[in-house]
């Protein structure tokens, strides 16, 4: 399949939110505002923001808030976590509404995050992950607070999660793995201090990700997946290296792994699409110059116009254009 089929696509991201009776919905409850906050971006950067009601959406954003913390939850009446936290600020900033949340209990909550090894909680119950870092740096860079917590303790605790290989893993000690990796390097983009990576190394071990198929992995000995698009080409387009892949390939593969019919892309060809592999699929084809999406920021995963109008970091490379 050569074509990227943008129709299809939205029409399966509207259709997402219409199936309430059905087991799976039930079922992906605890992913509900994050899966908003990948329809909605997969709809920004194929052009078509207007797919989803903008007040409906804002809506059950709103419901989702946790008075007691402070934060967001993954759907109503879920406690309060970073991950929805995030996706709920990076919702209202693709909309401009960043206002209607309450920036100063936000903030709170997320600064107390924050553990005095530098490390960060995902929530109040204590799991401690690299990816915990990225996301509560991102929310607190998007409401303009990254001075309430202790940017030198959060640095050193992503330079003790480095591996041998130059990549990087969930926690101290943990194998170095293609997210891990993503989350690392966008978090010290944030910090400014990518002077922390062995980026030489790890543009080697990100480049050895790819597979015959034109795929690509997580980790050595693993299968190929449509989302590694984004979390592979993302580290290596902050690192200035997207030519160190077989760029063609990928096209090829992330859009082998469309459904021609219902639309959505699946995590490889024949396999059922879901709203998180179209997203990332997407954001790979946006990095790799794909004329029919629009740009995608890699340090922020968010529509490009829409980061650079918040002077965001814009240090990347897409391919097929200026670098920023």
């Amino acid at each position: 399949m050569d074509a990227l089929l943008i129709d299809k696509h939205v029409k399966y991201i509207q259709s997402l939110g219409e199936n309430t009776d059905d087991l799976m919905y039930h079922l992906t409850a605890h992913l509900r505002l994050n899966a908003i906050y990948w329809g909605l971006t997969a709809l920004f950067i194929m052009g078509h923001p207007e797919a989803l009601v903008k007040e409906d959406v804002i809506a059950f954003v709103m419901s989702c808030w946790d008075d007691d913390e402070g934060a967001f939850g993954a759907h109503p009446g879920h406690d309060a976590h970073v991950l929805p936290t995030l996706s709920s600020i990076q919702i209202l900033v693709m909309y401009d509404e960043v206002e209607r949340a309450d920036k100063e209990r936000l903030v709170s909550y997320l600064a107390a995050r924050q553990n005095p090894s530098g490390s960060f909680s995902g929530d109040r119950w204590g799991e401690t992950d690299t990816r915990f870092s990225y996301i509560t740096l991102q929310a607190l860079e998007l409401l303009g607070r990254l001075d309430a917590i202790d940017k030198e303790k959060a640095v050193a605790h992503i330079r003790r999660c480095k591996n041998y290989d130059g990549g990087f893993g969930a926690t101290e000690g943990a194998e170095s793995h293609s997210g891990q990796v993503f989350v690392c390097t966008a978090a010290l983009t944030i910090l400014d201090r990518l002077d922390e990576i062995d980026q030489p190394n790890l543009a080697w071990w990100l480049a050895e990700r790819q597979l015959p198929n034109g795929g690509l992995n997580g980790r050595p000995e693993k299968l190929e997946d449509v989302c590694y698009s984004f979390w592979v080409l993302s580290a290596l387009s902050i690192l200035h290296k997207l030519k160190w892949i077989d760029s063609d390939a990928l096209i090829r593969f992330i859009l082998s792994a469309q459904d021609p019919d219902g639309g959505g892309i699946a995590d490889r060809p024949g396999d059922m699409v879901d709203v998180f592999h179209t997203v990332f699929g997407l954001c790979g084809l946006s990095l790799l110059g794909h004329p029919d999406v629009r740009e995608i920021n890699p340090i922020y995963c968010l529509p490009a116009e829409i980061a650079k109008k918040r002077g965001l970091h814009m240090n990347y490379q897409v391919l097929g254009k200026d670098e920023a």
